[in-house]
């Protein structure tokens, strides 16, 4: 179950019903929207020389923007577009990335010219995409690459649930009671997933303890987590997202791996939020 990462740079995190992508965001401050307005309209206009691109369909966006600096893209989907406060952190993180990339990537190049050496330009981008859509829920994944002139880019993913009637941004972490003991709970089918995969891209088995830091199990709540829904009405999908370095060498690729909810994980999911999980039947 996995998504294919931009063709701008390398294909790659993901998933089926529970998993297209959880750095854990933080919660917007309530004045939020506002700011975000504001910095998304005052950072609209791509640099000079620029050739750059922003189409919105149905509440889609998708902005690219290309010049001898950077490439940048930023997307998200018409789920979004429909909730104006999500919508508006959203364009307020692209505003800002865009704008960091950049004063960063104008930087480099000055100082890769100071010293002699080729600048090689930089790139950005976060695709956005629905996990499940919920009558009280969006959760959403997001790709995320970066490239800063080195050798190879750099790819990872993020995730949130916007709580719609709350009207804000949530991290799966936040609908349980203690991360400690959801890791407890998981730890042991999602090891057991975990090498699996591992043992067939390495067309041999995982040996635990053998000293190789990538033989060892991972914390799958230190990786990015999503929420998936296979009956469309509550979460009974918990999906975990793993970059590069996390769990293997970087040739070995990304790992996704879907675990259902149980009644143990079930019973850690905090009591205001309950009755939108159900048991993976």
């Amino acid at each position: 179950m996995r998504l294919q990462m931009p063709a701008l740079l390398i294909p790659l995190l993901l998933l089926s019903a529970c998993g297209k992508q959880e750095d854990q965001a933080q919660p917007a401050k309530p004045d939020a929207r506002a700011t975000a307005q504001a910095l998304a309209t005052s950072q609209a206009t791509p640099p000079a020389g620029s050739a750059s691109a922003s189409a919105e369909a149905g509440g889609a966006r998708k902005v690219s923007v290309s010049n001898a600096f950077y490439e940048y893209d930023y997307a998200y989907p018409a789920a979004v577009g429909a909730i104006p406060a999500l919508k508006a952190q959203l364009d307020a993180e692209a505003a800002t990335s865009q704008h960091e990339l950049d004063q960063q990537s104008r930087e480099a190049s000055k100082d890769a010219k100071g010293d002699g050496y080729p600048f090689n330009p930089w790139s950005s981008g976060t695709d956005w995409q629905v996990v499940t859509d919920l009558p009280g829920w969006l959760s959403l994944s997001a790709q995320v690459y970066s490239y800063e002139g080195g050798a190879h880019p750099n790819h990872g993913y993020s995730a949130l649930l916007w709580d719609k009637h709350a009207n804000q941004r949530r991290s799966v972490i936040d609908l349980f009671t203690s991360k400690a003991a959801l890791t407890k709970v998981l730890s042991e089918p999602f090891c057991a997933q975990l090498d699996t995969e591992r043992a067939k891209r390495r067309d041999t088995p995982v040996q635990r303890g053998s000293g190789d830091q990538f033989d060892e199990c991972i914390d799958p709540t230190e990786s990015t987590l999503i929420l998936g829904s296979t009956d469309k009405a509550h979460f009974n999908r918990i999906g975990v997202l793993i970059g590069p370095y996390e769990a293997g060498p970087y040739a070995e690729g990304d790992y996704d791996i879907t675990l259902p909810v149980t009644d143990a994980v079930l019973a850690l999911v905090k009591p205001e939020y309950r009755q939108y999980f159900a048991v993976k039947r």
